[in-house]
């Protein structure tokens, strides 16, 4: 067995050890709950930031509270295809 073959062989280990790893981290269940925090925070800052835009138009356009109740219902609505466009993105990580 000469020097290469050893080297390669230790690199083929080494991969395989790291690789082990990783799976093992994708498996934990603190990555459930994370993935689960992160798809409830992209709900909440939807609807936060659509509930703001009509505040400060009703401000502006005196219209209160129709622009506020109509940008809470988009902001709900963006923010459910956010969380559907996030799913999917995790879905196709996890396959």
């Amino acid at each position: 067995m000469t020097k290469s073959d050893d080297l390669k062989t230790r690199l083929e280990i080494a991969k395989s050890k790291i690789k082990k790893q990783l799976d093992n981290d994708n498996e934990k269940p603190g990555s459930f709950m994370g993935n689960a925090f992160k798809l409830g925070s992209e709900m909440v800052a939807a609807v936060v930031v659509g509930t703001i835009i009509g505040f400060i138009l009703d401000s502006w356009f005196d219209t209160k509270p129709w622009l506020i109740i109509i940008f809470f219902f988009l902001g709900a609505a963006a923010g459910i295809l956010n969380v559907i466009k996030v799913a999917k993105n995790m879905q196709k990580k996890g396959s």
